[in-house]
């Protein structure tokens, strides 16, 4: 029997429920179990939750049949433990390292009370951690083991079991379980804690709350379910009825029940405005109700709030509210046109274009910053042209030489087409995000499509890597609050987009458009490629293709390319793509000059890049995502792994999980690629496992899905995704040669 079970119900939460678990797992005190609740999530928390059970038998999975919601999940899992005690986690959370250890040595030392309540810290999307502000209650002076009456300033702390360690046997006792609805922590919280006879305290963050920005917090969400609080507080009234020994506690219990009342009210983003008076009415009943014989009201603003609902005089109470409004509302308003002052002569032309309808059938498009057509947006616009012709196509792009399909409108930065378009058009598509200066519109849509699958860290991610971004996280953040939609090639960016970018947006899972065009690539489609590059039949080509590195000002090959080449011989062309971020390396445009180096960095589709090269040689780029989806060999090149990982941080250790052959050293790579290594039964299978975990939706449909369910309307399984291993295989150059000759 362990000492301790942590229950951890689980229902939407696919993005931050690794983050829970490896915060548990790793913990340095393994006398524990962990029951694991799936509340049937619509996504794949259930999957994740059997992925950590099979590589750890401490995990327990309990799959249930129907949603139920968080308290009714709480109690299946509460069924299934066996631990001396039992802790309630949630699975957006974590525990803080040592917590267990810190956890199960002070139950040790006070004896084994009834509950132990500990310290937590709220964890927000900024990187700022706020410790409990009442955690002076927990300083451990006085008697170790005390009961409620000795320390009646635990119920002011905050309504949640997740800060408290029960004794299992307490909890039977009692016969303590969870109701449904919202609010359902203080009825347990309250129930439990006046019944302790045995309470102890540790003084210590264990737990970090995470304060998501954007969804899964029922304290901001506008709802008629908010009406639960009084069911709940009947509850805890039916439970002080039912206990004569628990009457000192009524006085406190009424409240804590008023001031929860109060809060609801309170907030403008709980309750629908035509259901305040309704709930007041019921707030003002169960106060006159339940009022204690000699009850004294605080002091203050408080103290009249309590005066309102006694009077039950929701108008009074308004109008004070209403009061407090006005003068909150003229100091924002003088904040509001000042800074709209400033912006007004620039902005003139936009503004006026803002009171304009949007035109339904005008999508505006943008990929890289408007370097060009390019990524999955051009994929996109492509298949746009061909399923929704009736809609205009606009792409902001800056440089008048880069070429675009012949239909296509271009609108350079900044002009007044380019305002016009950003404010009328009912589609918005980008691989970044636009210009902070957008405004988003009510019926606009905006189509985020990233431009790779992550393997460095990104968005919020970066703040634990100031030496890599000079980023404004507040600003990354409403710029992303725009979007709509945010695509994924596969559930491992699902998981990490949806953490780093907590935002109102829908994932879809699509796969990437840019992959289209491998995908469906023909033998004809892989000559003209090489065609194209001047490359002669028989030639080996290997494509070099470097990631950017924050700490590099220019791009500065790590690889000695004119030596490579060299060794590798007259057989043997390499292409060099330098990261768009660079400008030209005159260094490059010397080695093209000879002949067996290529400079492509400036090649407008490194789509038609990959396709002419026989492998891909990288390091941490995202290249070797969308390059994985040809079936052909990679070559990682990580001399300076250790490195990056401290400058940018990693999702994955490339050196363990690699798509293919690894080199740490040049002499390591040319040895390798004059062996053949690069391409073996071993390197076969790495490469399987690779594409089994990131192309597992880029079948050459993605474009087609993405318009028919963002511009056509067409529901999500409109386009169903071909399996992997049914998927055709691209020829490789080889292949793709003879079958010319044939």
């Amino acid at each position: 029997m362990p000492r301790l079970t942590l229950v951890v119900p689980a229902y939407n939460v696919q993005s931050y429920l690794r983050e829970c678990l490896d915060s548990v797992l790793g913990q340095d005190f393994g006398d524990f179990e962990v029951v694991a609740v799936d509340d049937c999530s619509p996504d794949r928390s259930g999957a994740l939750l059997d992925e950590y059970a099979r590589r750890d038998e401490r995990v327990r999975v309990l799959h249930l049949e129907r949603n139920v919601g968080l308290g009714r999940a709480r109690n299946a899992g509460l069924a299934e433990a066996t631990g001396d005690y039992v802790l309630f986690l949630d699975s957006d959370d974590t525990l803080t390292p040592g917590a267990l250890r810190a956890i199960a040595e002070r139950l040790d030392a006070t004896g084994d009370p009834e509950i132990l309540v500990y310290d937590y810290a709220r964890a927000y999307w900024n990187g700022i951690e706020r410790r409990n502000l009442l955690r002076a209650y927990l300083a451990q002076e006085g008697p170790d083991v005390f009961s409620l009456r000795e320390r009646p300033q635990l119920l002011d702390l905050l309504q949640i079991v997740w800060n408290k360690a029960y004794r299992r046997d307490f909890i039977e006792k009692h016969g303590f379980e969870f109701p449904s609805g919202y609010y359902e922590d203080a009825p347990w919280t309250f129930c439990s804690l006046i019944s302790a006879q045995r309470i102890a305290v540790l003084d210590r963050v264990c737990l970090r709350y995470r304060q998501r920005r954007a969804g899964g917090n029922i304290l901001r969400t506008v709802s008629r379910r908010h009406f639960d609080v009084f069911d709940q507080y009947d509850r805890v009234f039916a439970h002080l009825d039912a206990h004569p020994e628990l009457e000192r506690w009524r006085p406190e219990m009424f409240r804590k029940m008023a001031d929860h009342y109060l809060t609801v009210l309170d907030k403008p983003d709980r309750l629908p405005p035509d259901a305040r008076a309704e709930f007041y009415r019921r707030a003002a009943a169960d106060y006159r109700r339940r009022l204690p014989a000699g009850f004294v009201r605080p002091p203050g603003m408080q103290g009249r709030k309590y005066a309102f609902l006694a009077l039950g005089s929701y108008s009074a109470l308004a109008g004070v509210k209403a009061a407090n409004k006005v003068r909150r509302t003229v100091r924002s308003q003088g904040r509001r046109q000042a800074g709209r002052a400033r912006d007004a002569a620039m902005r003139l032309f936009y503004q006026a274009q803002l009171r304009l309808p949007l035109e339904q059938n005008l999508a505006l498009f943008s990929a890289y910053w408007s370097r060009g057509y390019a990524c999955n947006p051009a994929a996109i616009d492509a298949v746009v042209a061909r399923l929704a012709p009736h809609i205009r196509r606009v792409w902001v792009v800056k440089d008048p030489a880069a070429p675009v399909p012949p239909g296509v409108e271009v609108v350079r930065p900044g002009s007044k087409e380019y305002w016009a378009a950003m404010a009328r058009a009912r589609y918005t598509v980008n691989n970044v995000n636009f210009a902070d200066e957008m405004v988003k519109r009510d019926g606009s849509v905006h189509l985020q499509t990233h431009h790779g699958t992550p393997l460095k860290t990104m968005g919020l991610d970066q703040q634990r890597y100031p030496a890599s971004t000079r980023m404004d996280f507040a600003d990354l953040l409403r710029r992303c609050d725009r979007w709509d939609y945010s695509l994924s090639a596969n559930r491992f960016s699902t998981e990490i987009w949806e953490r780093v970018y907590p935002c109102g947006y829908t994932s879809l899972e699509t796969g990437y458009p840019r992959n289209d065009a491998l995908v469906n690539a023909t033998a004809a489609d892989v000559r003209a490629a090489r065609e194209a590059l001047g490359v002669a039949d028989g030639r080996k080509v290997f494509l070099y293709a470097p990631t950017h590195r924050e700490h590099h000002a220019e791009f500065t090959p790590r690889l000695d390319v004119a030596a490579l080449a060299e060794e590798l011989g007259p057989d043997v062309t390499l292409l060099v793509r330098g990261h768009y971020f660079y400008a030209p390396s005159p260094e490059l445009a010397r080695l093209t000059a000879g002949g067996r180096v290529r400079d492509v960095s400036t090649h407008p589709r490194i789509e038609e890049l990959y396709l002419a090269a026989d492998a891909l040689i990288t390091d941490y780029s995202s290249a070797m995502f969308d390059y994985a989806n040809l079936d052909r060999p990679l070559v990682v090149f990580a001399d300076d792994w250790q490195i990056y990982r401290e400058v940018r941080g990693t999702y994955f250790d490339l050196l363990r999980e690699p798509p293919g052959a690894v080199a740490t050293s040049q002499e390591e790579l040319t040895g390798l690629l004059l062996s053949g290594a690069w391409d073996t039964e071993e390197t076969t299978a790495l490469r399987a496992a690779f594409r089994e975990r990131f192309c597992e939706f880029d079948d050459g449909r993605a474009a087609e899905r993405v318009v028919r369910r963002v511009f056509l309307g067409e529901g999500p399984d409109a386009v169903p995704v071909i399996p992997l291993r049914e998927r055709r295989a691209v020829p490789s150059p080889p292949e793709a040669l003879a079958a010319g000759r044939g």
